[in-house]
């Protein structure tokens, strides 16, 4: 397996959204394409137009720097769309398959025992393929529906689009189901040999007629901070701010916490949301790191 397909979809993608005055090109006559021109990026960029087929046809070894940037301007990519493209160079290379990580990282002690000591937050350890590896009661109350239905295996894609309940908890599914595939899609690029990423999108893709669409978009995402509002089964509606944090380390791993404002409405729901975990015994098995499921299309 290469990553042919997968570059020469994404720079259609992104030569698609590109108008000529978007790019400061004149526009003469009626066009067949909806954004530029091969001709037209090639220029941008300063490379031949034969170059830059070559390039859109999915061949970037031995790409240099240089017009991996240039590329980037002539495509107006973003921040998180031109380290996809250097992603996708690099696993284009030689060696690639080698270097590619076979290892599923572990969660440490030490970053459990910090999920842990947030008792009033909920917290998780979550992997680039959106494996929940762990967390501490509270993450375990908030995303108690996921838990509950064991064809997740814990993962928040197949719970976003595999189990309806997902569309009423995330109150705005839709953002959150296009973070998620642009997520996957970034890991996707750093690595097109890891057979379980493999196997998750392609049992979403053949399960989910919405995650098939969003995957054809070619879109790239990196979680950061953000705010979730979200619709709890038992508490209702929460509006808290998310941060996630990559762990200074080559494991993939990233810690993610929920929390509210002071004196607010999800402040108080946090408090409802810990008592009822408290009674419905969900702390006895939330420390516990959790192997997630490695299934197939």
């Amino acid at each position: 397996m290469d990553n042919r397909d997968a570059v020469s979809a994404f720079l259609r993608s992104r030569r698609d959204k590109i108008t000529p005055e978007r790019a400061g090109l004149p526009a003469y006559g009626q066009r067949r394409v909806p954004g530029l021109r091969r001709g037209e990026v090639a220029t941008l960029a300063g490379v031949s137009v034969e170059y830059y087929t070559r390039l859109e046809r999915g061949n970037l070894k031995g790409v240099s720097d240089s017009v991996l940037d240039a590329l980037a301007r002539a495509l107006r990519l973003d921040a998180t769309e031109r380290v996809y493209l250097y992603d996708l160079a690099r696993a284009a290379g030689p060696g690639a398959r080698a270097r590619q990580r076979e290892v599923r990282p572990a969660v440490r002690p030490s970053v459990a025992r910090i999920v842990e000591g947030m008792p009033g937050m909920p917290a998780y350890v979550m992997n680039n393929r959106l494996d929940t590896l762990a967390a501490n009661p509270l993450g375990r109350a908030l995303y108690s529906e996921m838990y509950a239905d064991p064809a997740c295996g814990a993962n928040v894609a197949r719970f976003a689009f595999l189990n309806p309940a997902a569309r009423r908890f995330y109150t705005d599914w839709e953002r959150m189901a296009r973070f998620a595939v642009g997520a996957l899609r970034v890991e996707a690029g750093k690595s097109p040999y890891d057979r379980e990423l493999s196997n998750l999108i392609g049992e979403l893709s053949t399960r989910s007629d919405a995650f098939r669409v969003m995957w054809g978009s070619h879109d790239v995402h990196v979680f950061r901070e953000s705010t979730k509002r979200l619709s709890h089964p038992f508490v209702g509606d929460l509006e808290l701010d998310q941060e996630t944090m990559s762990l200074p380390d080559d494991s993939g791993l990233s810690v993610v916490v929920y929390s509210a404002p002071p004196d607010t409405a999800a402040e108080d729901g946090l408090k409802l949301l810990a008592g009822w975990s408290a009674t419905t015994g969900l702390e006895q098995n939330a420390h516990s790191t959790s192997e997630p499921s490695s299934r197939k299309p």
